[in-house]
């Protein structure tokens, strides 16, 4: 059976999420499943880590001279706020580029008071605002550390997509991988929440150095993951390096958590509907039912397990719960 979210309004159930979950351990195998394991998805913004871990193998951050936090906004779907801009703003200087060199697009903060003071002033949003900046940057970073040029570094041809792929390729087991394009132009693939959740798998296992870099920066710096309240910021805090977790475009999500026998394991979730509002509450009811989190870990998280809904006078008027049953 499939995770539910159920939203309720006053006593009764008013819409319902249904979301799949997949659960891989250390050997690689599924040991838990919500729904079809094999469902196939786009896996978005989760993919964030393993392009940045291409530029890591292939020396460009060295070469760049990126640091750890460096490395945790390539990872991030950030908010927008004032140091996720500066951050990406300082990756562009150490390459010698500039904004224009971006081709991520650009949008306004989904930090609400970052964007509200920038409407407030008069300012424009730049692409150093996209959520995806940071991943743009270490893309243009590997672009130029390859010496085939910046220009249409996001097309699948670019040797820049050519060597993240490959590396995808190599950790999947994968000979072929479709894929589109994500909102920010690059390339995004679909493969199986099995296939994601076995990434996350191999993300905390320290068996591959430039994963377990990647790993380690997104530990250090979890506001640069993504920001101000937000749960993966606040999962990693949480966990204090026993676990990292990245969030995707439609309501998907990975994470890594290691055991305190030493493994990792690896889970992936995905709402079908692609509706938010329903993963924070089934993410947590499937590390509950997993017994994945400590008792001071979940008291942090708590306020995740379930979703309060509120009008516009700020009455409570529902909730949106998840339940479980095999």
């Amino acid at each position: 059976m499939p995770i539910l979210c159920r939203v309720t309004r006053g006593d009764f159930t008013e819409s319902i999420h249904v979301v799949f979950a997949v659960a891989v351990d250390e050997n690689g195998e599924i040991f838990f499943s919500a729904g079809d394991p094999h469902y196939l998805t786009c896996i978005r913004s989760a993919l964030k880590p393993f392009q940045a871990a291409a530029a890591i193998k292939g020396g460009a951050v060295d070469a760049a001279g990126f640091s750890d936090h460096h490395i945790a906004l390539m990872c991030a779907s950030h908010k927008g706020e004032k140091e996720h801009v500066d951050t990406a703003r300082h990756m562009l200087e150490k390459l010698d580029l500039t904004i224009n060199d971006y081709e991520c697009g650009t949008h306004y903060p989904s930090d609400k008071m970052t964007r509200w003071g920038m409407i407030k002033d008069g300012q424009m949003a730049l692409a150093l605002h996209n959520n995806c900046s940071g991943k743009h940057a270490g893309m243009l970073a590997l672009a130029k550390h390859l010496n085939q040029g910046i220009k249409n570094y996001t097309q699948k041809s670019h040797p820049v997509q050519e060597t993240i792929f490959a590396l995808l390729q190599e950790y999947t087991g994968l000979e072929a991988i479709p894929t589109s394009i994500d909102g920010c132009s690059a390339p995004t693939p679909f493969i199986t929440l099995g296939a994601i959740a076995g990434l996350f798998q191999k993300l905390g296992s320290g068996e591959h150095p430039e994963l377990e870099r990647a790993y380690q920066a997104m530990v250090k710096h979890p506001f640069l993951v993504s920001g101000s309240d937000t749960f993966d910021t606040l999962f990693i805090e949480a966990l204090q390096g026993r676990g990292v977790t990245k969030i995707g475009g439609e309501s998907i999500r990975g994470v890594s958590i290691k055991k305190a026998d030493g493994g990792c394991v690896g889970l992936a979730l995905k709402v079908l509907d692609g509706n938010f509002r329903a993963l924070s509450p089934a993410t947590m009811k499937l590390l509950e039912h997993l017994q994945l989190l400590n008792k001071k870990e979940l008291s942090r998280l708590e306020r995740f397990s379930t979703g309060i809904l509120k009008n516009h006078n700020q009455i409570e008027i529902g909730r949106i719960e998840a339940t479980l049953d095999e």
